[in-house]
């Protein structure tokens, strides 16, 4: 086990887990203390876990687990949570995948776009009602072009190559984290930028994005300025972490897709 995780942690999800034989920590979920597939007695278990603080970060934990059971058609079932004063933990079923590659011409793209239709077909569950999607309302010209972004349905939006897990059989969404209600375009938008940012031209990835309903069904100024307000969101967060080149990326492909679809006065 590992030093740095203290012994109160193993003591709190023993009742879940039983006997620990092994923990392979893992590089994902970077915004959680811990990461790791417990080999144990009752599982194998993927936990998830943070240091139980107030804050964006226990909510988001929280959001994972009480949207799970809804969501359990695209993404590993949540089998336990324990808490108390200084952890909360998420223990899921283990999954076998693999990153999926959001690069141009990649076998991967078919089983991306197919997860992300799912997405879109799945009802929002009740407790998603109060979670309205407003992250990029900031970032739009007026409120009415934010209230372009609402809607009804369940928003899944962290969408990177490592969060998109490509099996043998099927094609898991992994890191519910931050889970919400708006509109169904939103989900094969934020691919779009994506695609661009691995390497497609912007009608490329337009044209895996119209594998989805929603992004066919959506209207075109509802689409573009979402273009125009995610171009504006991640120049905001690239001048204030000029360290993380990530973002400098994700606005230059946004900005691609935006030129691409005429978008002017971004």
């Amino acid at each position: 086990m590992n030093e740095a995780v203290p012994s109160a942690f193993w003591a709190l999800i023993r009742p879940h887990t039983g006997d620990v034989t092994d923990v392979r920590h893992t590089s994902a979920g970077h915004s959680s203390d811990v990461t790791a597939v417990v080999e144990c007695e009752r599982g194998p278990f993927f936990v998830k876990a943070i240091r139980n603080r107030p804050g964006g970060r226990r909510d988001s934990l929280i959001r994972e687990r009480l949207v799970n059971p809804s969501v359990r058609a695209v993404s590993p079932a949540l089998r336990w949570n324990a808490e108390d004063e200084q952890w909360l933990a998420l223990g899921f079923n283990v999954v076998e995948g693999r990153p999926s590659d959001f690069t141009w011409g990649s076998a991967d793209l078919p089983a991306v776009v197919g997860v992300l239709e799912r997405i879109g077909r799945l009802s929002p569950p009740d407790v998603v009602r109060e979670w309205l999607e407003t992250r990029w309302d900031p970032f739009a010209r007026d409120a009415e072009e934010a209230a372009l972004f609402q809607g009804d349905a369940l928003l899944y939006t962290d969408i990177n190559p490592g969060n998109l897990l490509i099996g043998e059989r099927e094609t898991w969404a992994v890191d519910w984290s931050w889970p919400t209600r708006g509109a169904g375009f939103i989900d094969p938008a934020c691919l779009v930028v994506q695609l661009v940012a691995a390497g497609h031209d912007a009608a490329s990835a337009e044209s895996w994005a119209a594998w989805c309903a929603a992004w066919r069904h959506a209207e075109r100024r509802a689409v573009d300025a979402f273009a125009a307000a995610t171009v504006r969101m991640y120049r905001d967060f690239a001048a204030r972490r000029p360290d993380a080149e990530w973002l400098a990326v994700m606005a230059a492909a946004g900005q691609e897709w935006a030129d691409h679809r005429g978008v002017t006065g971004v």
